[in-house]
């Protein structure tokens, strides 16, 4: 498996409203809801300071395994990366 980096898209995420999980993407006019949440990565220590701390997950979606990157201090939500081999297999 191999994500393919792209060049960060801005998306609407609805999260879950206690554990902040990632549960719905809206990417144009498109909905993709999240099946399963595969990894999650904080950068709350070690970030660069132009852009401020931020949280990466990766996610699961009927159509492609995504990379979604969570931006603290501009409250942003980036799709970084996909798989869209994965709905091949």
């Amino acid at each position: 498996m191999a994500f393919i980096r792209v060049e960060p898209v801005q998306v609407h995420v609805r999260t879950d409203w206690f554990s902040g999980r990632p549960r719905e993407i809206t990417w144009g006019d498109q909905r993709f809801p999240v099946t399963s949440l595969s990894a999650v990565r904080e950068e709350a220590a070690a970030y660069p300071v132009v852009t401020g701390p931020r949280t990466l997950f990766e996610v699961e979606t009927p159509r492609a395994r995504l990379s979604l990157t969570y931006l603290h201090r501009s409250r942003r939500w980036t799709v970084t990366g996909m798989d869209e081999a994965r709905r091949a297999a």
